[in-house]
């Protein structure tokens, strides 16, 4: 049977007859969110979930990843549809029926309205995939949120021999309905770094005997605000931010070190490299001033994610074919997301999905999220659309 001649009609349609499957397995995983490299039940849903639409899979990719493949009928291109899997440790206070059943566990990123969309896009796709020339590859992801699954799936071969990869992300800032893109670099780089100040310890009434960590500590988070207002160009976005300061027992005792945990924010790679080599150079220099030894353990996590116009251009104009719209474009943001890891090897492109339920001002990572559900079966849509038209 050929493609539909009304693809939209066909896609809503198909949506619409699985959606309330679709919510019900989001509600089973939403009530037992699993942390990173934890999703064993999740991954096992997916992994059943598959075998029922008799997509071949495999499992354990990248610890507790799976991945799915739908062959076309016609040779062609490889295109990868990823979506993460795993939840937050957050305690979660929506009320809701099919809250989590884990204390200080939630989907809070909506990591599971994520699982569940690409669940629908396999089942839509499996369907149409004889008149499809090339082959989907459906990646479940684990780790997301610790920047880490990416990674370890592709150290395990999950990007070899993709042409190109789509993911996607549910947005509560953007009303359900709604579907939205940035041009270029879209997402930060992230990288980490733990900082030990080691002082002297003392009497706090004889300080001149000691040598205080906390002081030259407090002078380095001064300066480290540094990189960016004297170190960037302008017109290179930068965050360094200081989330932890750990030091001293009590009030009258200079402790012996102080230790620093941070996170370093960019979208341009030249931006990142300039970026740690001040930090290192603001350490060491401080440590010379202070009579401190300063070690600096700077981990570089995932690069800027950047969508590639070959992608991102027939991906926003099929989404606005199928639902008769324009996408909005959006600002760049400096969170960060580990498919970067992918678009830094194949052409690839980050799919904005609005979740915001009418009435509310939700806002992930945050104890009360409550996506609107209808973003489902439009994700299904949005994301099927855009692979039937690149594998016609």
């Amino acid at each position: 049977m050929p493609l539909p001649n009304d693809i939209a009609a066909h896609l809503k349609d198909a949506a619409a007859a699985i959606e309330a499957r679709l919510i019900e397995i989001r509600r089973d995983i939403h009530s037992v969110p699993e942390l990173a490299f934890q999703e064993v039940r999740t991954a096992g849903i997916v992994a059943a979930e598959l075998t029922r639409l008799s997509i071949p899979h495999r499992t354990g990719i990248g610890r507790t990843g799976v991945i799915g493949t739908i062959e076309g009928g016609r040779p062609g291109p490889t295109l990868a549809i990823r979506a993460d899997m795993d939840a937050l440790p957050i305690h979660e206070e929506t009320g809701q029926e099919f809250a989590s059943t884990i204390d200080g566990q939630m989907h809070a990123c909506g990591h599971d309205i994520h699982t569940t969309t690409l669940l629908g896009v396999a089942e839509i796709l499996k369907e149409l995939a004889p008149n499809l020339a090339g082959r989907i590859q459906l990646i479940f992801q684990p780790a997301e949120e610790v920047l880490e699954g990416a990674p370890a799936m592709i150290a395990e071969g999950a990007a070899d021999g993709l042409d190109m990869a789509l993911a996607f992300h549910n947005m509560p800032d953007m009303p359900v309905g709604e579907f939205g893109f940035v041009r270029g670099h879209a997402l930060a780089a992230s990288d980490r770094f733990d900082i030990i100040v080691q002082g002297k310890s003392g009497h706090a009434a004889h300080p001149y005997a000691a040598v205080d960590p906390i002081v030259a500590a407090s002078h380095l988070i001064t300066q480290l605000q540094s990189v960016v207002s004297r170190e960037q160009k302008p017109l290179h976005p930068c965050v360094v931010t200081v989330g932890m300061f750990s030091g001293g027992t009590t009030y009258n005792i200079i402790p012996e070190r102080v230790a620093l945990k941070g996170t370093v924010r960019t979208l341009q790679p030249e931006a990142r490299d300039v970026a740690e080599a001040a930090i290192r150079r603001l350490c060491a220099g401080l440590g010379e001033a202070m009579r401190c030894k300063i070690e600096v353990n700077y981990r570089r996590m995932v690069p800027s994610l950047r969508n590639d116009d070959a992608v991102l251009e027939p991906a926003i104009a099929s989404v606005a074919q199928n639902f008769g719209r324009a996408l909005v474009a959006k600002e760049p943001s400096m969170g960060a997301e580990d498919f970067s890891a992918f678009a830094d090897r194949v052409p690839s492109f980050h799919l904005l999905v609005g979740s915001g339920a009418p009435g509310r001002d939700d806002r992930l990572h945050n104890a009360f999220y409550q996506p609107d559900e209808a973003c489902l079966a439009l994700g299904v849509q949005a994301l099927s659309r855009i692979a039937v038209d690149m594998l016609r």
